[in-house]
């Protein structure tokens, strides 16, 4: 169980405040420096943690769903939600469609505006530079997921706007120029110590990781990715500076790959985690917003007999189910991987089912009793069979883009299902499907696997490290057969696939590698124009649009 912090009421609606639309004063509210170190703190988290929200369900659900990693069904209108998720699997996403999940543009734009707030509250008095510094790193963090996953987006600095002007999206490839330069500028000024209190904030660190994957993505955000003609084997002219990035957390010697796999994901991970450069804390009583076993699960997974021994009383969605291309990754002999797709021993992948067993809710490893729902044993499919004939309403189900698979024990269980992010049933029960689970943003493996790339794909190497030397740091730690070789770079994406799966990257590893328009799921089978390069950036919600009315949606949409 992890150590716990209670707050005052008065200091947790301090910290949940936040705007959700870009037409606000960016100005600051308050007009002195704040009086209290406890107030000026709850300023701070609110800035730091804005992401939190959306980050633990929303965010999740568009960047999972819109990679190779997962399909979202639904079950006779079950789930179904206007397509909302769907939509996402199939890249038939729009600006009126999922509009949850794109809104939290918002949501990361409120961090940003969190940020300058504070920014121009504090000044710019040398004395401040221990505070100030993390918070520009976080602004860059914010304004690197928007330019990453939309294209062009405003720069927004601390400088007062004028009330009336509209706010303006700048270049993506400008946009890129300036989180660099704004990384650049703080990271000597960001905290070097790594422990409990500085874990979940920006540091030295987060910055060096941030810039590798800044580095190793320049040929995305500074080219015109959208076009057909772009290529994943486009010059990278910042494949030295990306090396250099992950070199500097290297020689610290702060992080390494010593912790289990399964237990970095455990809902009783945090601080102690060597792997976690830069993570989002999640408590599921303290600081609440993380929820993904609601939807990894299956549809009938919450019984007394079910998926994790323990009765979930909140009921679940079950509707994400990892694709059959996807979970193929996960084959290889003794790696520890495995077994967070449920029921995988890595043997057995190939098999089109799974016999699915109860998990021990304290050590998150299947036990030998069956689960069971209402008398039935209960298995998982590898494929994914949409339904047909009538449902219990005598209404026809015609296979389409709800990818319906039929409200029965066989459609509640197509797919297989991730347990990587393992939950504490007993909090969620009580605390309304909240996990304990901290969410890592960027880990010493990704260090380790951008600087194999990036010497693959040209860069020079360093350290005395070979591109088969850090592949096989990653295989060594998880168990893993090891390399007799360099790995290309078909090597390199698999292995990012079995390492950060459910770490939100995937969409991002697949653009970089040239890989996203690729068939996977049903993507092909409903959306003819699946294929369209320019769905490498995302539309922009309704809201987002109608609050911004100088802005045009992102070509495609």
């Amino acid at each position: 169980m992890k150590t716990r912090y209670f707050i005052s009421a008065a200091l947790l609606a301090l910290t949940t405040v936040g705007c959700t639309d870009l037409d606000v004063d960016i100005k600051s509210q308050y007009t002195e420096y704040p009086d209290s170190e406890i107030a000026l703190s709850a300023r701070i988290n609110n800035a730091y943690y804005a992401f939190r929200g959306a980050l633990g369900r929303r965010y999740d659900e568009l960047i999972s769903c819109n990679s190779d990693e997962y399909t979202a069904v639904s079950f006779d209108g079950d789930y179904l939600n206007g397509r909302d998720m769907s939509n996402i699997s199939l890249h038939m996403v729009n600006a009126d469609a999922s509009n949850s999940q794109l809104a939290v543009y918002n949501d990361i734009q409120a961090g940003i505006v969190n940020c300058n707030q504070l920014l121009m509250d504090l000044g710019e008095s040398e004395d401040q530079v221990s505070l100030i510094a993390p918070l520009r790193a976080a602004r860059a963090f914010y304004t690197f997921l928007l330019m990453d996953n939309w294209g062009d987006t405003p720069i927004i600095d601390y400088k007062v706007l004028d009330n009336n002007s509209a706010i303006e999206r700048s270049p993506r490839a400008e946009v890129a120029k300036w989180i660099e330069s704004e990384l650049l500028a703080v990271r000597d000024d960001c905290p070097s110590e790594v422990s409990e209190a500085t874990y979940g904030t920006p540091t030295c660190w987060m910055v060096d990781a941030l810039l590798a994957k800044l580095y190793i993505n320049w040929n995305v955000y500074t080219q015109d990715v959208t076009s057909s003609s772009w290529s994943s084997t486009t010059p990278n002219e910042k494949l030295n500076d990306c090396i250099a990035a992950c070199d500097r957390v290297i020689k610290s010697q702060l992080f390494n790959l010593n912790d289990g796999y399964k237990e970095k994901f455990m809902y009783t991970n945090g601080a102690q985690i060597k792997d976690f450069i830069y993570a989002m804390p999640y408590d599921a009583v303290t600081a609440q917003g993380m929820s993904y076993a609601r939807f990894r699960t299956w549809r009938r997974g919450q019984n007394d007999n079910g998926f994790y021994s323990i009765e979930m009383t909140n009921s679940v969605g079950g509707n994400m189910t990892l694709t059959p291309q996807f979970v193929e990754l996960f084959c290889l002999p003794g790696d520890d991987r495995n077994t967070v797709i449920a029921g995988n021993t890595g043997e057995n992948i190939d098999e089109e089912s799974f016999d699915v067993y109860q998990y021990d809710n304290a050590t998150g490893m299947p036990t030998n009793v069956r689960n069971t729902y209402k008398g039935d044993l209960v298995t998982f499919s590898k494929s994914i069979t949409l339904a047909t004939g009538y449902d219990k309403d005598g209404n026809l189900r015609v296979p389409n883009a709800d990818l319906n698979c039929g409200a029965t024990l066989t459609g509640w269980t197509q797919g297989y299902r991730s347990i990587k992010f393992f939950p504490d049933i007993n909090d969620y029960n009580v605390y309304s499907r909240n996990q304990d689970n901290d969410v890592p943003i960027f880990r010493y493996a990704d260090i380790i696997l951008m600087k194999c790339e990036a010497i693959v794909r040209g860069g020079t190497a360093t350290l005395d490290d070979t591109p088969q030397s850090l592949f096989n740091q990653i295989r060594t730690y998880v168990h893993a057969p090891e390399l007799n070789h360099d790995p290309d770079l078909q090597e390199i994406l698999d292995e990012r696939g079995r390492e950060f799966l459910d770490e939100h990257w995937r969409r991002n590893d697949l653009i970089r590698f040239g890989d996203f328009e690729r068939d996977w799921g049903f993507k092909y089978d409903y959306n003819p124009d699946a294929a369209n390069p320019q769905y490498r950036l995302l539309p922009l919600a309704r809201d987002v649009l109608n609050a911004n009315a100088n802005w045009t949606q992102n070509e495609g949409y």
